[in-house]
């Protein structure tokens, strides 16, 4: 059985700790306000990315790089070792069949290696909990093409629903009108959006004002759990746009429902540039999305 490395793009928004303890290689995605472009060798804190957008500087987000993809990829595969990649959905980025594509022309070179890419058709961690599934199953000593095919049957029961504080960022990226963004602002309208099946983003009601609107989120978890295939002991997520309290109260709502693994973390800038400062997601394992 050759030996495999699990990679993943910093759009997953895996914990830092998690990535150095398991010397996980991350492709980095790509946001830029004005000329100046960040992601990999520059970087903001996520505190300073959405301080930076409430000060009314509107960034925009870019995909990957096939040549760093390459760089990164070739590195392992001349170290002797397959690679498993875990991707941003397909249907919100090109990045993923960035990668396919670097990786086909890399298994012309190298033949007797082999690169497999899943595509998690999902986003932030929605994506970044196939990445932390995946690490628990190659501990386990799973091979690589066992993991692939778990993480494939899981795929579509990774349940994301998330909320904004401000729809000006939806309109902007085209996911809401401006007259709903102008009208629900007056009226403190807070909408819940989720991940489909397909990978791609659609609104899934509104509630009025934001304490309602976190309520929902672990509703609506509540309601679309399977307890039978997926217990108490599977891990839920909780991202947040520089807004931690917000998070921490959702996680403590999860806790009352019995989950004790729980993971909470930033919602990187290359995702925020779409959702804005204070958005709140919600990912955990249940009935198909």
């Amino acid at each position: 059985m050759s030996d495999y490395v699990i990679t993943t793009d910093s759009n997953s928004d895996v914990r830092p700790e998690f990535i150095k303890e398991h010397q996980l290689t991350i492709i980095p995605q790509y946001y830029a306000f004005g000329d100046t472009v960040y992601g990999d060798e520059l970087n903001m804190e996520p505190h300073e990315f959405y301080e930076t957008m409430r000060k009314g500087e509107l960034p925009k987000s870019m995909a990957n790089n096939p040549a760093v993809i390459r760089e990164r990829f070739e590195k392992i595969l001349k170290e002797g070792k397959d690679i498993l990649h875990i991707a941003f959905s397909s249907a919100l980025s090109g990045s993923c069949n960035n990668v396919m594509m670097t990786a086909n022309e890399l298994l012309e070179e190298y033949p007797d290696r082999n690169i497999m890419v899943f595509d998690s058709l999902n986003a932030s961690l929605g994506e970044g909990v196939s990445v932390y599934r995946a690490v628990e199953l190659w501990k386990a000593g799973k091979t690589m093409q066992e993991v692939y095919d778990i993480l494939m049957e899981e795929r579509d029961h990774v349940n994301v629903s998330f909320t904004v504080n401000d729809l000006n960022h939806l309109q902007r990226g085209g996911r809401v009108s401006k007259t709903t963004a102008v009208v629900g602002s007056l009226v403190n309208i807070k909408p819940i959006l989720t991940v489909t099946r397909e990978g791609k983003l659609e609104s899934d009601g509104t509630v009025r004002g934001r304490k309602k609107s976190l309520k929902t989120l672990v509703t609506r978890m509540e309601n679309s759990l399977d307890l039978e295939h997926y217990g108490k002991d599977r891990m839920v997520s909780v991202l947040h746009g520089d807004c931690l309290e917000d998070a921490q109260h959702v996680a403590d709502m999860v806790r009352e429902l019995g989950f004790t693994n729980i993971v909470i973390n930033d919602v990187s800038p290359s995702i925020g540039t779409h959702a804005g400062p204070g958005v709140v997601g919600l990912i955990s394992y249940g009935k198909e999305r």
